[in-house]
């Protein structure tokens, strides 16, 4: 029998509880059995700019996981053509691990803009989708579709752009992202720049 493992995407610049607090959720209170952090290069609706770079922000996610087996980090789209689409990882990962049925992680946020993402309805052929809801957000048409699943999640009002305004502005980031993450920003130059 195949091994459900939900993919949560995402940048993870930097990774930090409210991201932790969904997979855990995910991971314990879904039939998921294991939870996969894919570190995206780019995200082709985000600016790079702002991106710390890929193997730091890897090192991170494998901080915060820490022994926890049920969680892992995957960086199968630092050799992806950039900016890298959803589809062409999930093609790669259903290729080199057929024991597993991945389920795709998202935000309500890209529930309602999914219909823009690359062959967005071969997505929804072959995935499920687990859905975490955002309350400002809208989750759209896509809602009520019979592999769109949605989940009341715990959140924590918390961005990656506003630890980085912390970081920045030398304000304590303590207890907003995991406590080896902390430890590791506190004694780098991560995002300092």
């Amino acid at each position: 029998m195949k091994k459900k493992v939900g993919l949560f995407f995402g940048s993870f610049n930097p990774i930090h509880i409210g991201h932790m607090i969904i997979a855990n959720y995910m991971v314990s209170q879904t039939d998921l059995e294991r939870i996969w952090f894919v570190i995206s290069p780019q995200n082709p609706f985000k600016e790079k700019k702002s991106l710390a770079r890929d193997y730091d922000r890897l090192h991170l996610v494998n901080l915060a996981i820490g022994d926890n087996y049920k969680l892992k980090s995957s960086n199968v789209e630092f050799d992806l053509p950039q900016p890298s689409y959803t589809i062409d990882s999930l093609t790669i990962l259903r290729d080199r691990y057929p024991d597993n049925e991945f389920v795709l992680i998202m935000g309500g946020d890209n529930l309602g803009s999914f219909h823009k993402w690359k062959k967005f309805e071969t997505i929804l052929k072959w995935y499920e989708i687990y859905v975490y809801q955002r309350p400002e957000y809208e989750l759209g048409d896509l809602k009520d579709h019979p592999k769109v699943h949605i989940f009341d999640a715990p959140q924590m009002n918390i961005s990656a752009s506003y630890i980085r305004k912390c970081i920045k502005e030398d304000k304590s980031i303590q207890y907003l992202v995991p406590e080896e993450v902390f430890e590791y920003i506190s004694t780098s130059n991560l995002y300092k720049k």
